[in-house]
């Protein structure tokens, strides 16, 4: 499951790096008293009384500024805003109320989000100097010190209350479709050639697209969204610009989709970064096909696309479920066959099996190979079950997991798809302690 995110916003020089690093535990933002120091979202996965979500330090918001580093600053907060469940948004009590705090509260009531006011710098007596800030409509504001650590608690109760919850669906009948990859590998074209119609812009110019621009379709009775987003590039790549905040929305699309098209130019060797878009597609746990695009510029033989599929298999060792799929945007060859592998991996994705056919099935396995043994002990499989889909993730309970290896894991994944097959899709596998009251 992707996780929530929360921003924290605020004008420059109210707390913002500080709590972010109370929360995660450490020192990850730079904390100075001069504004600016933060200039770049900084990311880091946290957890809260049961509750895991991402939470994103953000540089100072002057909303009216026309300076080139504010504008900057400005554009990578809005991207934060953007792709976050929950605002926290920092405001300075020994200050008091000011205009530019005005301002942002102005900005973030336009977004519609859940937006929590943090009045910073005040002890717990000083409740009094947070009333003025009821003026910025948001809600009761939360008297805290991230200096002192109090009331931080608080803030993070109050976010957790606020997040998704597990089992929160945002479109219940809608496949949203992620299509993925390097700039110039023709998603835009493979965009428009699906629709039947120019939706995007298609340019030999690399970075066209350079937002996230969403379609909604029908097939078969089925309502989609497809999703076409920008190039991604190496990150040493990325000029500090526009185009650093478009990929920053297209890494949010695989986070919000149901299912990747991944675009690969046949034309070329498959690159390093190809493998790091599935790479990343495959740590978000999200079905996939990965479409071959420019197939009508490859000459072939009765063995060529045996050829490319061997090519992926050493490449794509990680995700050995993936599903190929040699495309043309331009002629359109095979580009009808595209979705019929979406609604196919996307079903796999969402396969369940039950529990006494998976324990059958992971007792044959035990029994065809033993499990390791460490120091005399000897690893036990005491029960199995899927503990969810999307991706397909199962729950072991065993007598000692430590006692667990890779070797003995990937074996029992490999038993598992070639039972099952979850083509498409990559699957979980979660090991317990047999008395491990949170396995669940």
């Amino acid at each position: 499951m992707t996780k929530p995110i929360v921003a924290i916003v605020g004008r420059p020089n109210v707390g913002k790096s500080t709590f972010f690093n109370k929360v995660i535990g450490r020192r990850v933002s730079i904390v100075e008293d001069k504004p600016g120091v933060t200039r770049d979202r900084l990311y880091y996965d946290t957890e809260w009384c049961g509750y895991n979500f991402t939470i994103i330090d953000t540089g100072g918001l002057e909303i009216n500024s026309e300076d080139e580093m504010w504008m900057h600053i400005k554009a990578q907060a809005e991207v934060a805003v953007d792709v976050a469940d929950v605002i926290v948004l920092f405001v300075d009590g020994r200050q008091g109320l000011v205009p530019d705090d005005m301002d942002v509260a102005n900005y973030l009531r336009r977004c519609k989000k859940p937006v929590i006011v943090a009045v910073n710098k005040l002890d717990s007596n000083e409740v009094e100097k947070t009333y003025d800030f009821y003026q910025l409509g948001l809600g009761e504001p939360f008297a805290i010190s991230c200096e002192q650590g109090k009331g931080i608690g608080d803030i993070l109760d109050e976010i957790c209350d606020k997040l998704p919850k597990v089992g929160e669906e945002k479109d219940d009948d809608i496949i949203n479709i992620a299509v993925v990859g390097r700039p110039n590998a023709g998603k835009s074209s493979m965009v428009n050639k699906m629709l039947g119609y120019d939706r995007v812009i298609v340019s030999d110019i690399s970075g066209t697209t350079r937002d996230a621009i969403d379609t909604a379709f029908t097939y078969q009775d089925t309502e989609f969204n497809l999703i076409d987003t920008a190039g991604m590039r190496r990150k040493r790549s990325i000029d500090e610009s526009i185009e650093s905040y478009s990929v920053m929305r297209s890494l949010a699309a695989v986070r919000r989709c149901d299912v990747c098209l991944i675009v690969v130019d046949a034309s070329e060797p498959l690159s390093e970064q190809d493998v790091r878009i599935c790479g990343y597609v495959h740590e978000q746990g999200k079905p996939s096909v990965i479409l071959m695009n420019k197939w009508d510029t490859i000459e072939k033989d009765t063995h060529t696309i045996n050829v490319f599929n061997k090519g992926l298999d050493e490449d794509l060792k990680f995700m050995n479920y993936f599903v190929p799929l040699y495309v043309s945007a331009k002629t359109g060859q095979r580009v009808r066959n595209i979705m019929s592998e979406v609604v196919a991996v996307h079903d796999e994705a969402s396969k369940r099996v039950t529990t006494g056919v998976l324990n059958d099935v992971i007792q044959d396995a035990v029994t065809l190979v033993e499990p390791p043994a460490h120091n005399g002990k000897r690893l036990k499989i005491l029960f199995a079950t899927q503990h969810s889909a999307n991706p397909p993730t199962f729950i072991f309970f065993v007598n000692d997991v430590e006692i667990i290896h890779f070797s003995y894991k990937r074996y029992l994944e490999n038993v598992i798809r070639k039972t099952f097959e979850f083509r498409g899709t990559p699957i979980r596998l979660i090991f317990r302690n047999k008395n491990d009251k949170e396995a669940f």
